[in-house]
């Protein structure tokens, strides 16, 4: 690998080449035969590629030349143009559709077993009583414990297609039961909404971590409930919401439209506008709608805010979101792997765009946070920066903002204590969820009876707890880590995964949310 690393500066040198060549192929006019005629250029390139392969010295990968090569051409372009090789399409494509074929468990390698976490909601896993805790020692009389394998080995393993049956050999350590189950391998849903509940009597609640295919399903079956509960009044939380697809987006938008309220427009490079309207069918047009919003809100959650504060509908909470407003198609290259190339703009309905500037490369670009943080725009509304040369106004008169992100019609700063760097780490480390297997797995029986809403309403994490997990981050991280100034968010954290391992992922959101200074805002301004 590293010969190859080497040689990587002088073949980024051949990029511009490369792009002549790829810019033909991915031409949204041209017929195929014209795709792929003579040219000097694209000779060249395969030339020398050849040449490469077969002539050179050491021997080198081209297909990592030609990964290298396209990474820098949309490097050159924009911050939302990327390329994804074929290794890693499927799990991105998994994750857009929003399922995958499997039997549907959470699992942590521990002591070189595999041991179930959880089974996933409507997975077959579940349905086949499967058990958190349970260890998975044989598949298919095949033994599946030991440092030979890894993560991915094992979930290679687990998948499979769909309907063919899978015999899996347990241990349940509760019991001390060594069982057997056949499972029939079925589409195992990764859900994008996780949660929704009522904060109150008239007041529901709604979070959505993307946009993918099933997004708007979800969301439709949980507005449904929430309404039946009596919901009048709703949260949308599209926070740290990094987006997806553009037109799940404008289907939500649409249940709090009125019929023919522009939901936003789109231009190409040709000029060519596309306009999108809202339709009779939304069924929470009546209702008070709040979206919360902050600087890790992108794309589509940007579309869907910027359509209701254009449209003077609701009220946007939080902080200025991340500010992307291009739109990608993703095209195949005929090799397993594609790419995502921004093809068109898109703009509010009063015709904001709210694309930050990427002039100064992705870097810049993607260091705008800490930009913000250090202006003091995530803790002080009068910092946040805009242009009285991109202001635009509303139908009902309020003034708003383009140029780099929807600015709230009301803001609430980050809880810095919540948001602390070191804490952040932990949770994305895993550890903490690692922790609270371990402590679950001593003895499960002791949360058995506890149900959810009182576990939410009423448990409290123990300081006995609290530094046990101290020192088991202290004892696989190296080095000391004191709470002494955060002892009540790393016991909010615990709890919620806690939650998450006992319940649900809802339920991991709702202890969270009892502590969170914007819905506590909105719980305010919903009583107005």
């Amino acid at each position: 690998m590293q010969k190859q690393n080497k040689y990587v500066p002088f073949l980024l040198g051949f990029a511009v080449a490369l792009g002549v060549f790829m810019g033909g192929k991915l031409s949204f006019t041209d017929k195929s035969d014209r795709l792929f005629t003579a040219n000097s250029k694209k000779d060249k390139l395969n030339r020398l590629i050849d040449y490469i392969e077969y002539e050179y010295v050491d021997d080198i990968n081209t297909d990592s030349i030609v990964d290298v090569t396209v990474n820098g051409i949309l490097n050159h372009l924009d911050p939302h143009s990327t390329y994804i090789p074929q290794k890693d399409l499927e799990r991105v494509t998994q994750s857009m559709k929003g399922g995958f074929v499997g039997i549907g468990v959470s699992f942590y390698i521990y002591n070189d077993t595999v041991a179930v976490i959880r089974p996933l909601e409507g997975g077959p896993s579940l349905k086949a009583g499967i058990q958190s805790g349970d260890r998975i020692l044989a598949v298919d009389d095949k033994p599946i414990y030991g440092e030979s394998w890894s993560k991915e080995a094992i979930v290679n393993t687990l998948k499979g297609e769909k309907d063919t049956k899978i015999k899996l050999k347990i241990y349940r350590p509760q019991t001390k039961e060594h069982l057997e189950f056949t499972i029939k391998r079925n589409n195992v849903p990764i859900l994008s909404l996780d949660a929704a509940y009522m904060l109150n009597g008239n007041l529901g609640y709604v979070k959505l971590n993307r946009f993918a295919e099933s997004t708007y399903k979800e969301f439709k079956r949980a507005l449904n409930k929430l309404q039946d509960k009596g919901a009048t009044k709703l949260v949308l939380d599209l926070r740290d919401n990094p987006g997806g697809f553009l037109g799940v987006a404008k289907e939500i938008a649409d249940e709090f439209l009125e019929n023919n309220k522009l939901i936003l427009f789109t231009k190409n490079k040709k000029g060519a506008i596309e306009k999108t309207f809202a339709t009779r069918r939304g069924d929470f047009e009546d209702g008070e709608i709040f979206v919360l919003i902050n600087e890790k809100s992108a794309s589509a959650s940007e579309i869907l805010a910027g359509a209701l504060q254009d449209n003077d509908k609701g009220t946007i909470v939080g902080r200025r979101s991340f500010g992307k407003g291009l739109v990608q198609r993703e095209m195949a290259l005929g090799d397993g792997s594609a790419v995502r190339l921004t093809v068109s703009r898109y703009y509010t309905p009063t015709g904001r765009s709210i694309q930050r500037s990427y002039e100064h490369g992705n870097k810049n670009y993607y260091h705008d946070y800490h930009d913000r943080k250090n202006h003091g725009e995530l803790t002080n509304a009068s910092k946040i920066e805009i242009a009285d040369s991109l202001k635009f106004v509303t139908p009902k008169g309020k003034i708003v903002y383009g140029g780099g992100g929807i600015v709230p019609d009301v803001f609430v700063p980050i809880n810095l204590k919540m948001d602390n760097p070191t804490i952040n780490n932990i949770k994305a480390s895993g550890i903490m969820s690692n922790f609270i297997f371990e402590t679950l797995d001593q003895d499960r029986t002791l949360y058995a009876n506890i149900e959810k809403d009182a576990f939410i309403d009423t448990f409290e994490i123990s300081d006995d707890l609290l530094e046990k997990f101290k020192t088991y981050l202290n004892n696989h991280i190296g080095y000391k880590i004191v709470f002494v100034a955060y002892k009540t968010e790393v016991k909010l954290y615990l709890k919620a995964a806690l939650a998450e391992q006992l319940y649900s992922n809802s339920a991991y959101v709702e202890v969270l949310n009892t502590n969170d200074n914007m819905l506590s805002k909105v719980i305010e301004l919903s009583k107005d």
